[in-house]
């Protein structure tokens, strides 16, 4: 489509660029925090202290599985103190990430830091997992083996390394409902365990 024929669509002629509050006046820290709390990523703010005043739900799953990584409170402190010097910009030209991998967990870590522009300070700390279900067409394995939505989901996380008690605590059910839906999705893709189910996936053509 192009720029000219875009402007001139019918659907499109009502739309106007309005900021966050005119949109949703006077529920924005609840659509904000819907909006947080849902996102794929974990979001941490770190003070000067390097305290967490303020992680999403994600950031609160990780927290429960894993300890920050070590280099996380040595780069926030060279980057407060690259803002104390008005050098931050000389300092950290590109973005600054750090990859880790964690035992119990299959996949590498990402941690990505941004710096908002205000005073005091802080630092945003973004949190992504290089997921094997991103890596896999998983819903085509839904409709290969006809898997319900929740199996579905379970699946997902199983391929991505977590345990039926961060499974249960995630989705907020009895860790027996998540046991019970294993059970179906090893039925249905033909094994017998965890292992096998993971293996069996990653070496057939779902990519």
């Amino acid at each position: 489509m192009s720029e000219s024929s875009f402007h001139k669509s019918p659907i499109f002629e009502n739309i106007h660029d309005v900021t966050f509050s005119q949109y949703h006046p006077g529920a924005n820290e609840e659509i904000i925090n819907f909006i947080f709390d849902t996102l794929p990523a974990g979001v941490i703010v770190l003070n000067r202290k390097i305290d967490i005043v303020y992680s999403n739900r994600q950031a609160s799953l990780f927290l429960n599985r894993f300890d920050l990584p070590e280099e996380i409170p040595s780069v926030s402190r060279r980057i407060f103190d690259a803002l104390d010097r008005e050098k931050f910009r000389e300092f950290f030209p590109g973005e600054i990430t750090v990859t880790k991998k964690f035992e119990g967990s299959p996949n590498t870590w990402i941690f990505r830091f941004a710096v908002p522009a205000q005073s005091p300070p802080v630092i945003i700390l973004f949190i992504s997992e290089d997921k094997i279900s991103y890596k896999l067409n998983v819903n085509e394995i839904r409709q290969q083996y006809r898997l319900t939505r929740r199996e579905t989901d379970i699946l997902r996380r199983v391929l991505d390394g977590l345990k039926n008690t961060e499974i249960s605590k995630e989705f907020e059910i009895v860790e027996q409902t998540v046991k019970d839906h294993l059970s179906n999705i090893y039925v249905k893709i033909g094994v017998e365990n965890r292992f096998d189910l993971i293996r069996s996936l990653v070496s057939s053509p779902h990519h």
